[in-house]
């Protein structure tokens, strides 16, 4: 049987510093069916340099450097999506972390056993700048799904990989999302995979060195700094600012979600509108949920206190 291909898109900008460790790891795969698109931004350091001498290394063609649209790391890898064949799996990709040498192999593993859409993503070992590890990310206990996604973003970027079916499904919606100016295209991505029903899988192996330093596009979200932040944009509505970005990404691909998640999407819609007490009565009729019980108490207070209505 022919191995599946995957497409890995990375966005990047000002990467220089980083970037070949990424390129290196992916080079040494153990899932040799892949080949790579990098969307630069405008970077004016050495990154596009470097991805040039790295796409002289590798078979011909196998390696893509293009321009990026120059409107942030959402925005560059919703552009990426455009970019891809049909009939390939994809992966999204950071330009500053360290797969491990199964990250692919893994997903492929899972994502080939499904025979309709399917997203998979993984635990990853955060580190320092040096690529030291300081821990792993957390594992999350309860289930994933459109109910979930609604109100949290848990299936990282830097470790999503789609089906074939699933990488049509983001095809399809990334020009919506782009208008809609959602924040974050792996929240987008994990709302639009489970609400059309995909397989959803969270590995607990840890798939990447995950990089933390200060130009970090995005940093880890289980620190106590991290958990302040979050209550402090939860409590000033940044938060709902968000979920009605998303939100109006979805609704014109309504058609491709279950009945199911299309109820729920109308409910999320009215809770977006309400006051806060009937929106946390909205809220729990769609029975959203975060992975615990803190979290999901904080969104329910934010909500009942109004926090979250459109404006």
């Amino acid at each position: 049987m022919t191995p599946a291909h995957v497409v890995t898109l990375l966005a990047s900008y000002q990467g220089g510093a980083h970037i070949a460790t990424q390129l290196d790891s992916i080079a040494a795969q153990t899932h040799k069916s892949w080949s790579l698109i990098v969307s630069d931004d405008g970077s004016r350091d050495d990154t596009c340099r470097i991805v040039r001498d790295f796409a002289d290394r590798m078979a011909p063609g196998q390696v893509q450097l293009v321009q990026g649209p120059a409107q942030g790391a959402t925005a560059n890898f919703l552009s990426l999506i455009g970019r891809t064949p049909p009939d390939a799996m994809i992966a999204f990709c950071d330009q500053d972390d360290q797969w491990l040498p199964n990250k692919l192999e893994w997903a492929v593993e899972y994502l080939a056993a499904q025979g309709g859409p399917a997203h998979y993503a993984a635990r990853t070992i955060i580190t320092d700048m040096q690529l030291r590890p300081v821990a792993q990310s957390r594992h999350f206990p309860r289930p994933l799904g459109f109910r979930n996604a609604a109100v949290q973003a848990i299936m990282a970027g830097n470790t999503s990989v789609f089906n074939a079916p699933a990488a049509e499904l983001l095809r399809q919606g990334a020009e919506f999302a782009r208008r809609a100016g959602v924040v974050s295209h792996d929240w987008w991505a994990y709302q639009l995979t489970s609400g059309a029903g995909a397989a959803l899988w969270h590995d607990p192996r840890p798939a990447l060195l995950y990089r933390q330093h200060d130009q970090a596009e995005v940093g880890r979200n289980d620190t106590l700094p991290a958990l302040a932040a979050r209550m402090r944009k939860l409590l000033a509505g940044e938060f709902g600012m968000w979920m009605a970005a998303n939100h109006a990404a979805l609704v014109p691909m309504r058609d491709r979600l279950t009945p199911q998640n299309r109820r729920i999407l109308d409910q999320i819609d009215a809770m977006l509108s309400q006051p806060g007490p009937k929106a946390l009565l909205t809220m729990r009729q769609a029975g959203l949920y975060r992975q615990t019980v803190a979290g999901s108490a904080a969104l329910a207070a934010t909500v009942a206190a109004g926090r979250l209505r459109r404006r």
